[in-house]
């Protein structure tokens, strides 16, 4: 009754949804920090097209072990996993080249288990272990290099990117596990369930990655707005008393 399709046309309104009340959630963050957000909004719209193309049944390869690898889902991945990397770097103010090397390290993960799904054994676990070292790699920045530099940011900004952190890190170690268990690596889960809980994980971390980046940045915009507002009205009677 369900299959690829079925799981990949949810994923793919799941996407679309998401993307537009991340949309409409942009204009709630003020104008002059609203940039940086237009890349978690990015983000689904562009998973919203891959998971179109294999709701159709386009972009699927067969691989050297008889399966079936979908290269949307890859090329999703390959964009939007450093742009989350990109975005939680800019949060801590790290340079472009420490945004590079962290974001060229993901993007290596996501190549490398890519060429370790369409290849035999046992190369496709060469390439496993290569994709997870460079993701071993991504989690070192992440505790050091932008840990270190988050102690430089306000309270709020450093609460914002750990929970950012600890929210990517987690479900992006379930990938892997899936990859492991499934016809890629060995074969415990079947193809469509593969699809079913993927579809599922990539909306979350897709979708629930820009809702708490939005969410959260505009509860700090309001308290920056009053604490401004408190420090002006402090300001003016400090005035009307030298005044009088």
């Amino acid at each position: 009754m369900f299959g690829l399709t079925t799981w990949f046309t949810i994923g793919t309104l799941g996407m679309v949804v998401g993307t537009g009340l991340l949309a409409y959630g942009l204009l709630l963050v003020p104008d002059e920090k609203r940039r940086p957000f237009l890349l978690v909004v990015a983000v689904p719209a562009i998973a919203a097209v891959a998971y179109g193309l294999m709701a159709f049944r386009l972009g699927g390869l067969e691989t050297a072990k008889g399966t079936t690898v979908f290269v949307p889902r890859y090329v999703d991945w390959l964009l939007t996993t450093p742009i989350h990397v990109v975005f939680i770097g800019l949060l801590v103010g790290a340079s472009t080249g420490l945004l590079a090397r962290v974001a060229t390290l993901q993007a290596l993960t996501i190549v490398f288990g890519f060429v370790g799904a369409a290849v035999a054994v046992p190369l496709n676990w060469v390439f496993y272990l290569a994709g997870s070292a460079a993701f071993g790699g991504v989690v070192y920045y992440f505790y050091r290099d932008f840990e270190v530099l988050s102690a430089e940011q306000t309270d709020g900004i450093q609460a914002l990117f750990r929970k950012l952190r600890s929210f990517v890190v987690v479900l992006w170690l379930v990938y892997p596990v899936i990859w492991m268990v499934g016809v890629s690596g060995f074969g415990m889960m079947d193809l469509e369930t593969s699809a079913l809980v993927v579809s599922y994980i990539d909306v979350v971390s897709k979708v629930g990655f820009g809702l708490i980046a939005l969410n959260e940045y505009v509860h700090l915009a309001d308290i920056d707005v009053d604490e401004a507002t408190i420090q002006s009205n402090a300001d003016l009677d400090e005035d009307s008393a030298a005044a009088d």
